[in-house]
């Protein structure tokens, strides 16, 4: 006698009661590039159907957002200015802080969230100070500091530091609750790995760095248990929400994190991804939609409790359908 697995897939509906994993829009955050001025919208070539947005196109992004039932963003900056410190970043108006500020008086349910990095900000493109060629750790810290408190005061929902900087969540913790915002969350980019899949997001937020690369601060691809490490020691430090970045190649870190820890976990599905993804639809290699919902699906099941995704919107659409 052998069970007959096939009872429970012979039709929808039975298909659809037994189902272990599913997918709903509040999984999903949507990332944003701003950028200054009025009534731009710029197209990123590498990302189709994404793009650069000054504060008032956001503000009508967020609605269409709202609309499908998204309720969350993530925030990247795009300054008219840069220099060597990242200055726009320290200034008490700058881009961000304008774009949280409209966001919630528009949208006040909307959950802003704030990527904390420098690379935006900088003429380097590199993610923190130099010093005597390299990104000077503990220096770097002191302007993230900086920058997460002006980023509070706009009243950000939640700041997701990730220059992968070491002691970066429990310097931000202390001097956010040293300062009345001990109740502001913080999502660590814990594990993010140096990946080729982040090329096209260069373009998307004007941050390749002018020298070298990133790989004496973000992760290696190769390891594995150090990627659980960095996870671990972030939740330690005071981290809220956890993170693996990219997602693809990635699913064992999330899966190996999850197994360890119980703090929620997201995973960022990344622009290289995107654009692959991009490519198989503009070149009808694949029916598309089917291949997005099981991707989107089989992170969920490895273990992601949120998806950070260009595809979020294009998601929500299908899962109303």
């Amino acid at each position: 006698m052998f069970k007959r697995f096939r009872r429970l897939r012979s039709h929808d509906i039975l298909r659809d009661l037994v189902r272990e994993t599913r997918l709903h829009p509040q999984d999903f955050i949507a990332p944003l590039f701003v950028r200054e001025g009025v009534g731009i919208e710029r197209p990123i070539a590498s990302m189709p159907g994404v793009a650069q947005m000054s504060v008032d196109v956001l503000l009508r992004e967020c609605q269409t957002l709202q609309n499908l039932g998204l309720s969350a963003v993530l925030l990247f900056g795009i300054p008219g200015q840069k220099d060597a410190q990242g200055s726009a970043a320290l200034d008490d108006n700058h881009l961000i802080a304008q774009a949280t500020r409209a966001i919630k008086d528009k949208f006040p349910h909307m959950c802003v969230i704030a990527d904390l990095c420098c690379c935006e900000y900088t003429d380097h493109g590199h993610c923190g100070v130099l010093k005597e060629g390299g990104v000077d750790n503990d220096a770097t810290l002191e302007l993230l500091g900086q920058q997460a408190l002006i980023l509070a005061q706009s009243g950000v929902d939640m700041l997701a530091p990730s220059a992968m900087m070491d002691g970066m969540v429990a310097s931000l913790r202390y001097t956010l609750d040293t300062h009345g915002f001990s109740m502001l969350p913080i999502m660590s980019y814990s594990s993010k790995f140096a990946s080729h899949y982040y090329a096209p997001f260069r373009d998307a937020a004007a941050s390749a760095p002018s020298f070298g690369d990133r790989r004496g601060y973000q992760m290696d691809y190769a390891n594995r248990r150090e990627a659980i490490l960095e996870s671990l020691n972030d939740a330690s430090e005071g981290a809220d929400i956890l993170m693996v970045k990219p997602a693809l190649a990635y699913l064992d870190i999330v899966r190996a994190i999850k197994e360890r820890t119980l703090l929620p976990l997201a995973l960022y599905n990344v622009s290289g991804e995107y654009a692959m993804f991009k490519l198989a639809q503009a070149h009808r290699l694949m029916d598309y939609e089917r291949l997005l919902l099981e991707t989107m699906t089989g992170f969920k099941r490895a273990g992601a409790d949120i998806i950070i995704s260009y595809h979020a919107k294009e998601v929500a659409q299908l899962l109303r359908t």
